[in-house]
């Protein structure tokens, strides 16, 4: 199955097994809801439109149910880039005028970390439905704060945690859910890129304006902008949250330009099954990547590379045999040319076999977006609700819990801590599961 008949199975059952009682959320871009929001549009407004905000622009381009009539920056090279795909859009360089837009009818809102909450509750409380870029929020309060107004306004709202909408993981989590590769006993997740993570500034006084990621007064680093994508990979995985939170993070070699949330960090969750989940991330050496695996005691799943590979796969035959297999998926070893069958001492040699076909692998090293990482699905998931007036199902809490726990472990690294969320920021849960 490739992924474009993966994508129009989604929402129903089918070859795929996937099903609405699995995956709520993908209703929202089900061929059936397509079929009730085609004809119909939806009047966008833009707030933030440097480089993730044209990301989604590229996408937007491509949807004929979205008109963009306003688009908001305070940074004019910004805004004239984005004025070019839309030229008819109102143009405004505060977000307050765009809100008070009555032709505006949603918003996409991608800009610094800290003024997501306040744009998100101020866009709710407009009557306007929000998409809003990871991570929820920049502290735990203000999260919740931007959950309770949801659910006190009942705008839809949208967070951008792609991988809910990632073809590729929504067919992994489905094999996992069936136990394909056994009880699941580790999560592994990891983001390795080596850059100063620095944009060109054609003005020291826009320094923090342009490179607010490097500040925490603005941002938190590499947990808030990568690792918030990759928490929810335990959850989802198995159906629970975790307990406790440690970790540690420093400077270890971009310390010299001023900036100052971690270049390097680790970070442990612990689940109540005793199962852990790890991330590290590491801007200053890229050879590993960017990995996302799911442990169980039959087998792996690389989430990022759509591969399973078992620990106890049978006898695969002759050496001929394992050849032509080999040669039909592209992977070469030694073994094959003495003729043997698969031996257990070598099982971590063994080649993986694809879970989808058509699957392009994501690198990690774009801090912008990539195509095939689900983004464009997550979009045509929050126009359709909004046109349908309808939230997707438990999509909502899962971005909020990866933002906590985002924020939870970059406090447990700042404090030295191991650390528990407190009972005042837990919501109502439903596992993915």
């Amino acid at each position: 199955m490739n992924r474009k008949e993966f994508l129009s199975d989604c929402g129903k059952i089918g070859l795929t097994g996937v099903t609405l009682s699995l995956f709520p959320w993908l209703e929202s871009c089900s061929d059936k809801t397509r079929q009730q929001t085609s004809g119909e549009k939806v009047r966008m407004g833009i707030i933030g439109t440097g480089s993730r905000g044209l990301f989604h622009i590229q996408h937007l381009l491509q949807m004929p149910n979205v008109e963009v009539v306003a688009l908001c920056d305070n940074y004019l090279p910004h805004l004239d880039n984005a004025s070019q795909y839309f030229p008819k859009a109102k143009r405004y360089d505060d977000y307050r005028k765009l809100l008070d837009d009555r032709n505006v009818e949603c918003v996409i809102i991608a800009t610094p970390l800290y003024l997501h909450a306040p744009m998100t509750i101020d866009a709710m409380e407009a009557g306007k439905d929000v998409f809003c870029e990871k991570s929820m929020a920049y502290t735990l309060d203000q999260a919740l704060e931007v959950y309770n107004r949801r659910q006190q306004l009942g705008r839809v709202l949208l967070i951008g945690q792609q991988r809910l909408f990632d073809p590729k993981y929504i067919k992994a989590m489905q094999m996992i859910h069936q136990g394909v590769i056994g009880d699941v006993v580790g999560v592994r997740n990891y983001w390795y890129r080596n850059n100063d993570w620095r944009r060109e500034v054609p003005s020291p006084e826009l320094e923090r304006h342009i490179n607010w990621r490097l500040y925490s007064e603005y941002s938190r680093g590499l947990m808030t902008e990568l690792a918030c994508h990759q928490l929810q990979n335990g959850s989802w995985a198995m159906g629970m949250l975790p307990e406790r939170v440690m970790g540690a993070g420093s400077l270890v070699h971009w310390k010299e330009d001023g900036r100052d949330v971690y270049d390097s960090v680790s970070a442990i969750f612990s689940y109540p099954n005793g199962v852990n989940m790890t991330f590290e991330s590491i801007i200053s050496n890229k050879h590993f990547g960017m990995g996302e695996q799911i442990l169980g005691t039959k087998g792996t799943i690389d989430l990022v590379t759509a591969m399973h590979y078992t620990d106890e796969p049978a006898p695969r035959g002759s050496g001929i045999h394992q050849l032509i297999e080999q040669i039909e998926q592209g992977v070469m070893s030694n073994s094959v040319f003495a003729g043997t069958s698969w031996a257990a001492e070598t099982s971590s040699l063994a080649a993986g076999r694809p879970i989808m076909q058509d699957v392009k692998v994501v690198s990690g090293e774009s801090s912008v977006g990539a195509e095939a990482d689900g983004s464009k699905e997550l979009l045509e998931a929050f126009v359709n609700s909004v046109i349908c007036g309808k939230q997707p199902e438990k999509v909502l809490e899962e971005s909020y819990y990866a933002t906590q726990y985002a924020l939870l472990a970059d406090k447990a690294m700042h404090e030295g801590a191991i650390l528990t969320l407190d009972e005042k920021y837990k919501i109502p849960y439903e596992p993915l599961k």
